[in-house]
């Protein structure tokens, strides 16, 4: 089957790497995830990571204890190298090429950030995963997903979450939780529907850059969004 989107940007928390873990790594979580998106390249899809580091420090927690908010987020950058080299691995071990690039330039173990190489990777079916976020303290993660996927031209920013898309409580603590299937990026403002950060779902809005809320978890869910099919919300200009 044809896939929906041709390139596509797809943004994971550090959080969903743990499992049921309290903190780090299960490297069975990363598998998956890596097998998911090796599914989804075998289908011609061009695809971008861009993964959190909250699994092993959050820069806005750090500034909550006293530590200064600019030093935390560097610090958070950090852990977003480390979960970008673990799912690299994961993702080479599956027989898929794979390059980091980071904002923050470390070139003993990934490239700096060049936006025309980045192309140049996704147009030969390599995945790249974009680490260190935008390089700048007090932008979250998600922001540099919704910069990096307007840089590549991308079809679509997915988030992958810990459930099937956007719902109007958490679905986890409250069962009468109703899921949207469509939502506006003024409707996701307004409501203050904590799936991304204001200043993410601004840059996808002015880049008219649809944003794809799915379950990260649920195998096979990502190649199902690109085919169109399973449970997900689509926020766009007009839902």
């Amino acid at each position: 089957m044809t896939p929906t989107y041709k390139r596509v940007l797809l943004k994971v928390s550090g959080e969903a790497l743990m499992g049921d873990r309290s903190y780090g790594l299960d490297n069975a979580t990363v598998k998956a995830i890596a097998q998911d998106i090796k599914e989804a390249v075998a289908l011609g899809v061009e695809v971008a990571l861009v993964i959190g580091g909250g699994n092993i420090f959050r820069g806005i927690a750090g500034a909550a204890t006293g530590m200064e908010r600019a030093q935390a987020d560097y610090m958070g950058m950090l852990a977003t190298v480390m979960n970008a080299l673990a799912m690299q691995s994961a993702l080479e071990r599956a027989g898929v090429p794979t390059r980091v690039q980071s904002a923050i330039e470390m070139n003993s173990i990934c490239e700096p950030y060049i936006r025309r190489r980045a192309i140049r990777h996704m147009e030969k079916g390599r995945v790249v995963i974009f680490a260190a976020g935008t390089g700048n303290p007090f932008f979250t993660t998600d922001t540099a997903a919704a910069l990096r996927a307007a840089e590549m031209g991308c079809d679509a920013l997915l988030k992958g979450t810990q459930v099937d898309g956007v719902y109007d409580s958490d679905p986890r603590k409250n069962p009468d939780a109703q899921r949207y299937t469509t939502l506006s990026y003024l409707e996701m403002l307004a409501r203050d529907l904590a799936v991304m950060d204001a200043a993410a779902i601004s840059v996808a809005r002015e880049n008219h850059l649809p944003i794809i809320v799915f379950n990260i978890h649920e195998t096979g869910a990502f190649t199902a969004v690109m085919q169109g099919q399973g449970r997900y919300t689509t926020v766009t200009d007009a839902a």
